[in-house]
C-alpha cells in the first residue's frame, strides 16, 4: 500500500467545498477523501505501469489545494485542455506528464496518464487508463527494480 508524505497544510471540508464551487467542479468522493486526508504530497512507492508501448513512470508529486508551489488551482489553469475533455490533473511524473482524474460523467473517478509529448488534435489519443479510482491507482503503485 502506498504511503503519503504530508508536506502541505491540512485542508478543511469548507476549503474543499469552496474550491469545488470556485472551479465549477464536483470531485469524486474517493478524491475528496484523499484531499482531506493528505492534500497532495509525495507518495512511496511511486512507480506505475502505463502500457506496453509507454512502459512505466514514477509520480513526482500529487497536487494540493492552498498556498503551495504544486497548487491544483495553478495546474487547472495550465492544463485547461484536459478539463475540456473531462479531466483534471492531480499529479505529475518526472517528465512533466500528468496523472489525471475523470470529472465528467463518461470518465468520472477514473485515473488516466496523459503524455504531453503525444499530444494530438484528439487529446484522448494521448491518454492511458490507469485505474477505476484514486484508491485503486494508489494500491497499484510499486517500487522500481
Amino acid at each position: 500500500m502506498a504511503e503519503m508524505e504530508l508536506i502541505h497544510d491540512k485542508l478543511s471540508l469548507n476549503e474543499l467545498e469552496d474550491f469545488e464551487i470556485e472551479q465549477g467542479l464536483n470531485f469524486p468522493e474517493s478524491y475528496r477523501d484523499f484531499l482531506l486526508k493528505y492534500n497532495g504530497g509525495y507518495v512511496n512507492p511511486n512507480v506505475f505501469y502505463i502500457s506496453s508501448e509507454e512502459g512505466e513512470s514514477a509520480i513526482n508529486i500529487f497536487y494540493g489545494i492552498g498556498n503551495m508551489y504544486n497548487n491544483l488551482e495553478k495546474k487547472l489553469d495550465l492544463f485547461d485542455d484536459l478539463i475540456d475533455i473531462g479531466f483534471i490533473p492531480i499529479a505529475s511524473d518526472s517528465g512533466g506528464n500528468q496523472i489525471c482524474l475523470g470529472v465528467n460523467e463518461k470518465y468520472f473517478e477514473q485515473v488516466y496518464f496523459w503524455n504531453h509529448e503525444q499530444e494530438t488534435d484528439e487529446l484522448m489519443e494521448s491518454m492511458h487508463y490507469l485505474g477505476e479510482n484514486i484508491n485503486k491507482f494508489l494500491n497499484s503503485l510499486y517500487e522500481s527494480e
